[in-house]
């Protein structure tokens, strides 16, 4: 019992974090342009990419960070700033649709990095197994958490016909502001840490 507890809390918090409800107009803004079969390899490969990138955290991601003499903090910063720059182009343009080689590097980036897994959900990755002590409730919560996800993005069609076009702009802009004021509070926490470990 106190395994599902603890699996059942970590998938809460990461499943918030990675948030991809909040995030359908995104999606559709980036793929708004493709055919349906090239929509689903974007997706499939975001929730794969998102998954191994997780996982992976899951397993070393102390030990890598430690490596490369890296602080979580450099990645709330580098991330915020992505999501700064998505953030704007949004609501400059209405979408972030990308004229890319291939759908697998849509769904790798940006949708896989820095959309579904970005700073907060690695952070929240490393903190599960710091709490917990355990590495396995915070791995079956990545599981459980991306195995929604592509569900979720398996009939992001249907949902976002619901939604209508315009429904779809004004949550994806409102999305956006949401997404703006994240990315500044990655950027101000990775900072205040930086500096307050440099004092």
């Amino acid at each position: 019992m106190d395994l599902l507890s603890e699996v059942g809390k970590a998938a809460l918090a990461l499943f918030i974090i990675v948030d991809p409800l909040g995030n359908i107009p995104i999606f559709m803004g980036l793929t708004d342009k493709m055919e349906e079969t090239s929509k689903k390899k974007v997706y499939n490969t975001a929730t794969i990419v998102g998954t191994i990138l997780l996982l992976v955290f899951a397993f070393t991601g102390t030990e890598i960070l430690t490596a490369f003499g890296l602080s979580i903090f450099s990645f709330e910063v580098a991330g915020g700033i992505l999501l700064l720059i998505i953030a704007i182009r949004i609501l400059i343009l209405g979408s972030m649709h990308e004229n890319v080689d291939s759908p697998e590097s849509l769904g790798a980036v940006p949708i896989a990095i820095p959309l579904l897994v970005g700073p907060g959900a690695i952070t929240t990755t490393i903190f599960s197994i710091q709490l917990y002590e355990n590495a396995v409730p915070a791995i079956l919560a990545v599981i459980i958490v991306m195995a929604i996800t592509w569900v979720i993005l398996r009939y992001i069609s249907r949902i976002y016909k619901l939604l209508g076009k315009t429904g779809s702009l004004v949550i994806a802009r409102v999305m956006a502001l949401l997404i703006a004021a994240i990315a500044i509070q990655y950027i101000l926490t990775g900072l205040t840490h930086f500096m307050a470990l440099t004092h």
